[in-house]
């Protein structure tokens, strides 16, 4: 797996070349100080993980992700010395986000994380192909029908791929340019977006949504909610039929409130 070092400390990327060049399996592909140059050297080198430092001088981290489109983006681990970014970081799909000083087992989980994902996201991607392939020979160019939510879906089992009923489905979350699809106990991973898996289900302006929204990064199956708690200020807290606890955020309330008043 191909590195990226990201920093505008010459001392920290010293330091963060040092643990990469221990760890089996990873080869550096350079170091940045600044916004363009990683920018620059994540269009020409295609690294698979950036590590990259919040603070780059008068520019951020942020702004790389930016530049380069975050459906561009290779997989990130910020590494910084200020925790007040953490939110913001996985807000833009991090894997995830480290500490200065840093602890070098600490950066070997995050970047053990990033291998795991990589490697799931080669499964999903195949998954994706092979559920359009199915999708498109089952449609009839000359007599086009409106799309009906499918009963099932392709996803992801290590290197197999499996079809998981629709119905199955407790609920799906944001998983950075992926979903994750937790059924009957197993999560599964699909290379689409949220406002797609939506569409596809059975949820957004349907009359009687099989999903609906709760946060913009989950959406949850109308037949997994068992019950349902005022939170405070809009929000509820849902336990799914496995037991989960899902919180809904006040900006998503409608197709949840819609749901309790469809109630008997």
């Amino acid at each position: 797996m191909k590195v990226l070092i990201v920093d505008d400390e010459p001392l920290a990327r010293r330091g963060l070349r040092r643990e990469i060049d221990r760890i089996p399996g990873l080869t550096c592909a350079g170091e940045c100080a600044t916004r363009d140059e990683a920018v620059a050297a994540i269009r020409e080198r295609r690294p698979d993980l950036v590590l990259l430092d919040v603070q780059l001088g008068r520019a951020t981290g942020f702004e790389v992700i930016e530049c380069v489109g975050a459906d561009a983006m290779p997989l990130v681990v910020f590494v910084t010395a200020y925790d007040r970014h953490a939110l913001r970081a996985f807000e833009v799909h991090a894997v995830d986000y480290v500490l200065k000083p840093v602890d070098p087992d600490r950066l070997r989980d995050a970047i053990d994380r990033a291998a795991r994902l990589r490697t799931l996201e080669r499964g999903a991607s195949l998954a994706e192909r092979l559920e359009r392939l199915l999708a498109s020979r089952g449609a009839d160019a000359a007599a086009p029908v409106p799309a009906s939510p499918p009963d099932r879906i392709v996803v992801t089992q290590g290197e197999r791929k499996a079809f998981v009923d629709v119905p199955a489905i407790d609920w799906v979350e944001a998983y950075g340019n992926y979903v994750r699809v937790h059924a009957a106990g197993r999560a599964h991973l699909l290379r689409t977006t949220m406002a797609r898996m939506e569409e596809r289900l059975g949820g957004a302006d349907d009359a009687r949504p099989r999903f609906i929204r709760i946060r913009r990064s989950a959406l949850v199956s109308v037949q997994a909610i068992q019950t349902v708690e005022p939170y405070g200020k809009g929000m509820y807290v849902l336990t799914l039929r496995d037991g989960r606890k899902l919180v809904s955020s006040r900006y998503h309330q409608a197709g949840l409130r819609r749901l309790l008043r469809s109630a008997p």
